[in-house]
């Protein structure tokens, strides 16, 4: 996807990947961002390919600093395979083409049928071009076929599917889900969901902490973690913030892990802390939570990916390690 696509369709009714912007999109906002945006995105790309012509993509402190301000789209699936180890699973493992050969499972292929038309219904290269569906229906099969404890589970083809939309490449999409899933991820899709409600208590331990006043707003207004943020940990925020912020997320979920996940989590609710606070119950409450991708600052991601690193302050992966211990489900 290149930069000037983007500038072309700052207007659209459809964002640079695709996706059918909401009634309520605020395109004032966004083109006054993506004037700014361009530039950044512009003067970023230089920089890598200065920085990175060699598309060396070793783990060290300078290409972390590189990542946290953004990959450039065009390096986008060579550095996720890269920092990931996703390039180093596929290497050890047995080939993609050789694992497509085992998807026999009917029960598993019908599941993935029925979800292939709900996956991204409105994405106009999803319904225009027919080989994206049918390479995400190859992806999500290879990999229930090859992970049993997981099998197909719904959420994974919305990543997978926007995984697809950045590389356009179906093996390259496998490796990066099986990594996510099996290496950088605790067990969000396992039948019990374990890792999900785990994480449900370290975020509510998180939020008690750094904001008592607004954990206790939502607790007396009696919403479950579960209810305003699943879609944040199973989805890892598809379609709950804009595209380009998602994808600038990706960009540190797959270097720095699962805590990127957290950080983003509390951001999004000290942005909105005043209007929970003016929440009086749980309609209201729940419709904040849905209505974040719409904020400003949420918009301009580049500016969002700043606020991620400052406003949780310290939050290091040996605490995130802590406290997922602590409130274990087995």
């Amino acid at each position: 996807m290149t930069q000037t696509f983007m500038a072309q369709t700052s207007y659209s009714k459809t964002d640079e990947y695709g996706f059918q912007r909401s009634g309520s999109f605020d395109y004032e906002s966004h083109t006054s961002f993506m004037s700014q945006y361009m530039l950044i995105l512009t003067r970023r790309a230089q920089r890598w390919n200065a920085v990175f012509s060699g598309r060396d993509f070793r783990k060290s402190n300078i290409l972390k600093r590189f990542i946290r301000k953004g990959i450039p789209a065009n390096l986008r699936s060579t550095c996720w395979m890269a920092v990931s180890g996703s390039e180093r699973l596929k290497s050890h493992c047995v080939s993609y083409r050789q694992l497509k050969l085992c998807n026999s499972n009917s029960h598993i292929l019908e599941a993935i049928e029925i979800d292939l038309p709900r996956t991204f219904p409105d994405n106009i290269f999803f319904l225009n071009q027919e080989n994206l569906p049918n390479m995400l229906y190859h992806v999500l099969a290879t990999f229930a076929h090859q992970n049993p404890e997981v099998g197909y589970c719904q959420g994974l083809n919305y990543i997978a599917g926007l995984i697809l939309l950045v590389t356009k490449d179906e093996t390259v999409t496998f490796w990066l889900l099986k990594t996510l899933v099996d290496e950088i991820l605790p067990k969000y899709y396992v039948k019990t969901m374990s890792g999900l409600l785990t994480d449900f208590d370290v975020l509510d331990e998180l939020v008690r902490t750094s904001d008592p006043v607004v954990h206790r707003h939502i607790q007396n207004i009696g919403m479950p973690w579960a209810m305003g943020t699943t879609r944040w940990f199973v989805c890892l925020y598809v379609d709950v913030l804009p595209t380009e912020t998602v994808l600038r997320v990706w960009d540190c979920l797959f270097l720095e892990g699962s805590k990127i996940l957290f950080r983003v989590a509390l951001t999004l609710i000290k942005i909105h802390r005043n209007l929970i606070l003016q929440t009086s119950d749980l309609s209201d409450l729940t419709a904040v939570f849905k209505n974040m991708k719409n904020h400003t600052r949420v918009i301009n991601c580049h500016e969002f990916m700043k606020d991620i690193f400052e406003i949780p302050g310290r939050l290091s992966s040996r605490k995130i390690f802590k406290l997922r211990a602590k409130y274990h489900r087995d």
